[in-house]
């Protein structure tokens, strides 16, 4: 059994904490809110974010950051990816060099236009850096309805540590070592996701919507592959397996969001009532200069972000995408 500690006590940090706790290991979680902390240990639940899932005995809460990484075996990132550089850069100085660091964050940073494995790479050996992504909602995830995720990391072996950390009847783990396919994977997704919400709050039905997902994800391999991910990758668990929970569940934050802007809410507004952290909202205009960057065609995130920034309507998105001039799909 390991000792592992958790950074971020959101909802999908909290459920990994049940999985691990539930195996045995010991788990200690810490939180920037102490207040929240709190609430956690006083109810034996994370009520703000993942109600209904009580705290297994193995999760100790912690109130500073060395108490939750001191002479772990394993330190798990759950922190906004926008967060996740300052996370870690509190977090350096408690952390062994033997030890195994997962990031569960998916998104891409603002400005630095880094993925979470690039900025990690400033501070770490990568050899025992591991991303963990997939089709996976904390909220079944918590409540051990089945659920398959793949890690990936640019040393295989330390994928299946992993692997094997994780794994269960009801939480199966594949790897890979892709580990920018995975990465783009999740984090573009979130702007389909958007797309796909302000679809379904403007009403346009579930042919949009299986139009929106598709062209989606071919931009997104598009910017994929041009980083140098593998094709097989998008059509794997973190690619097309995660677009599609994501684009269709109300537990998504990100379509709940878009749904929202579709019925008529300014962005600020809508991401407000989600009441959390809308990843794709912050990864959209990365991802936009990231495309420009790069030279890459990918009309469905240049829409998203200009209805996020305000500068044209959800209704003048879709006639911007629908009156593109006509092409090949493959072209």
């Amino acid at each position: 059994m390991k000792t592992i500690g958790v950074i971020g006590a959101g909802s999908w940090g909290t459920a990994l904490a049940t999985v691990l706790a539930g195996k045995g290991h010991q788990v200690r979680i810490w939180d920037i809110d102490e207040k929240h902390l709190k609430s956690m240990e006083s109810h034996r639940e994370n009520v703000d974010y993942l109600p209904g899932v009580p705290l297994n005995e193995n999760i100790k809460i912690a109130y500073t950051t060395e108490e939750a990484l001191k002479n772990v075996d394993v330190v798990l990132f759950s922190a906004p990816a926008q967060h996740f550089r300052a996370a870690l850069s509190s977090a350096k100085a408690f952390i062994k060099p033997e030890t195994f660091i997962i990031n569960v964050a998916k998104g891409i940073e603002q400005k630095s236009l880094k993925r979470m494995s690039q900025v990690a790479a400033e501070e770490l050996d990568m050899n025992r850096y591991v991303v963990l992504s997939g089709p996976s909602h904390a909220e079944e995830v918590g409540r051990r309805l089945p659920t398959t995720v793949a890690t990936a990391s640019v040393n295989l072996k330390a994928a299946e540590e992993i692997q094997d950390l994780f794994i269960t009847e009801r939480f199966r783990v594949y790897t890979t070592e892709d580990v920018i396919g995975v990465e783009l994977g999740g984090a573009l997704k979130n702007i389909i996701a958007l797309g796909a919400g302000i679809s379904d709050g403007m009403g346009f039905g579930d042919n949009a919507k299986a139009a929106l997902m598709t062209r989606g994800l071919a931009e997104i391999t598009r910017l994929g592959l041009k980083l140098g991910a593998r094709p097989e990758t998008f059509a794997g668990l973190t690619g097309t397996g995660d677009l599609i929970v994501t684009c269709t569940s109300m537990h998504s934050r990100n379509r709940r969001c878009g749904i929202m802007i579709g019925e008529g809410l300014e962005p600020d507004e809508a991401t407000a009532k989600v009441g959390m952290v809308v990843e794709g909202m912050f990864t959209t205009e990365a991802a936009y200069e990231l495309a420009k960057r790069e030279n890459v065609d990918m009309p469905i995130t240049e829409a998203i972000y200009r209805t996020v920034k305000g500068e044209i309507k959800a209704a003048e998105a879709v006639e911007m995408l629908m009156g593109r001039v006509r092409k090949h799909e493959q072209g």
